[in-house]
């Protein structure tokens, strides 16, 4: 294994926070990473406006329990109503847990299911946690760090990416191909990486909506490549919806109401911005909220349901911001995408967001 060099920049221990607009860093950049953080703001952009974004490999992490909603629910005190409205409804079965686990291992768990990674650890310059809780651990604890020494990432600068909620996962991919083309080397790799623990109530249950689950992802990110290339990324905000939906029923009812539309719109500036219409799409990768909001999407943009991989709703459950990487996963391993196809992720995260990314397989 090539440990390499310390990355330029941070380097060692200097980590920060990306809040979806802003990015905060414990210390002053140097060097090329402050480079790539001046193009950030070049209005002209740079990533996939100045080089052809790439997901390189995607590996995946599935904790081996599997959990009923109905166990899940007597822990956290959803009432009977509720879940029938979750199995019923929107489609939930059960959820993957790892009880007994930390975050570092849903985290080491995906790193050691990503071959490509080996050999390959001097190239990787930056490691973006996507994270939809802006809290994952106590402080002092930081799990990412202990990640990075344990594979030979501690020259790479690691920061997390959150603000976006359950749509972070695509952030973390933008700003992963702008950060990397501020680099030199056309090889240079970032490591995205999804995944969380289910530690309080509200890291386990959306309201009325979905139950989490523990799945973990990690993905390989370049400039520029070969493999599935960003064609497109659109995001959607809407901040009147930021509030404790379990607490507030009018504000619910309200994202309920118009989450389809605000969906929709995301998927059609995506569209947009890559010159393609829907009939173009091979796939749509969804996260895996629930199964009813995805039937109510498809009626309004005219997508066929049959092409949404909606497998992993039942069976997995609502991972975080990894759902993007593990639905991605399912469809290449059973062969739903092939070369040249098309193919588009969706994702929402409460606060609210809503995003779209094409990618071509």
């Amino acid at each position: 294994m090539h440990f390499g060099t310390p990355a330029r920049g941070l380097g060692r221990g200097r980590s920060g926070v990306f809040h979806g607009g802003l990015h905060l860093l414990d210390g002053t950049g140097a060097g090329n990473a402050a480079t790539a953080r001046d193009h950030l703001c070049d209005p002209a952009g740079v990533g996939i406006l100045a080089r052809v974004t790439a997901l390189e490999a995607v590996a995946v992490h599935l904790p081996r329990h599997t959990v009923p909603i109905e166990a899940v629910g007597a822990r956290i005190g959803l009432t009977p109503r509720q879940l029938r409205l979750f199995r019923r409804f929107h489609g939930l079965d059960q959820v993957r847990l790892d009880p007994d686990g930390t975050l570092l291992d849903l985290l080491t768990g995906a790193l050691e299911a990503l071959p490509e990674l080996r050999g390959r650890e001097h190239l990787v310059r930056f490691v973006l946690h996507a994270r939809s809780m802006p809290v994952a651990v106590p402080y002092p604890l930081n799990p990412l760090h202990d990640l990075l020494d344990r594979f030979g990432l501690s020259g790479a600068n690691a920061f997390t990416v959150t603000h976006h909620a359950c749509a972070v996962g695509l952030l973390a991919v933008d700003l992963a191909g702008r950060l990397l083309a501020g680099e030199p080397d056309p090889e240079a790799l970032a490591l995205v990486l999804t995944g969380e623990k289910t530690f309080t109530r509200d890291a386990q249950l959306v309201p009325e909506t979905s139950v989490f689950g523990e799945g973990a992802a990690a993905c390989l990110v370049r400039a520029e490549g070969e493999r599935d290339r960003v064609l497109a990324y659109a995001v959607r905000q809407r901040p009147e919806f930021d509030g404790r939906l379990a607490e507030d029923p009018d504000l619910l009812a309200r994202y309920q109401r118009d989450y389809p539309e605000v969906m929709a719109e995301a998927v059609q500036a995506a569209l947009d911005q890559a010159g393609l219409d829907l009939s173009d799409i091979a796939l749509l990768l969804p996260h895996n909220v629930n199964q009813v909001s995805w039937r109510a999407i498809c009626r309004r943009i005219g997508y066929p349901l049959d092409k949404v991989v909606l497998d992993n709703v039942p069976s997995v459950g609502h991972s975080f911001a990894a759902d993007a990487f593990i639905n991605l996963h399912t469809a290449t391993t059973r062969g739903l995408l092939h070369q040249g196809d098309r193919y588009l992720i969706a994702a929402a995260g409460i606060g609210a967001t809503f995003s779209a990314m094409v990618v071509t397989h």
